[in-house]
């Protein structure tokens, strides 16, 4: 507790100095060394005080590179979650609230493009269909997967929400099971996505909202493990 309590400290200095501009935006923050010294903390305590920073905004990093001075940012801020939010992705629970935001951003995304697409974003949606289409059973589908989401996603204009959906459904497909038959799952996918673009194409709300929350359903439930039987081996219930 002590040494969360100077991580803390040490994080809120810091970051005072920046918004003083004793600190600039850019400059390098003082050594592990010295902050070691300054706050006569240990090195793991000074370094959590830095992850601290970084997590908030004010401080960011490359590979091997002493941290620098940041202002915070949306993009930031978030980029930063991402990557905590990420190391718990293997979790069941947690798997399955990103599969549910990603259910209600995408649900609403082709409500809203069946509202207000225009024919250049239509046109985009086309292209990256046709490209699903053309990958269907090789490793390239799931690129083409996202980038068909991703379309239906950008036609909102929001930033914050498109940068959500690039954070993570990249992550949550690479985190898929390999499938048996992948020119089968892969096809059935691409019929679907079909069908979310014939009803966008059309204005019909209704369809592009229902077919692409029966999509992402059937997706979702379709990856999900056979429960064990009490007689031995898998069950052989129905897929979804």
């Amino acid at each position: 507790m002590t040494a969360r309590r100077t991580s803390e400290t040490i994080a809120d200095t810091l970051i005072a100095d920046i918004r003083a501009g004793s600190l600039a935006i850019g400059d390098a923050l003082p050594t592990e060394r010295e902050l070691c010294e300054r706050f006569e903390a240990s090195r793991p305590t000074v370094r959590e005080a830095l992850a601290q920073m970084q997590l908030r905004g004010y401080a960011h990093s490359g590979a091997g590179k002493r941290p620098r001075a940041a202002k915070p940012s949306l993009q930031g801020v978030l980029n930063s979650a991402a990557e905590h939010i990420r190391e718990v992705l293997g979790g069941p629970e947690s798997g399955a609230h990103l599969e549910q935001m990603r259910q209600f951003i995408e649900t609403g995304a082709a409500r809203e493009a069946a509202l207000r697409a225009d024919n250049l974003q239509i046109s985009k949606l086309r292209v990256a269909l046709e490209r699903n289409f053309a990958a269907i059973g090789t490793p390239e589908f799931a690129a083409s997967d996202i980038a068909f989401h991703r379309e239906i996603v950008g036609v909102i204009g929001n930033p914050v929400i498109l940068a959500l959906h690039d954070m993570f459904v990249s992550a949550m497909i690479a985190h898929r099971p390999a499938k048996a038959e992948p020119k089968l799952y892969d096809g059935n996918s691409y019929e679907e996505h079909r069908q979310i673009y014939q009803a966008i194409l059309e204005s019909d709300v209704i369809a592009a909202t229902e077919v692409m929350d029966r999509h992402l359903s059937r997706s979702y439930r379709a990856r999900l493990s056979a429960p064990q039987s009490a007689h031995g081996g898998i069950s052989q219930g129905a897929e979804p």
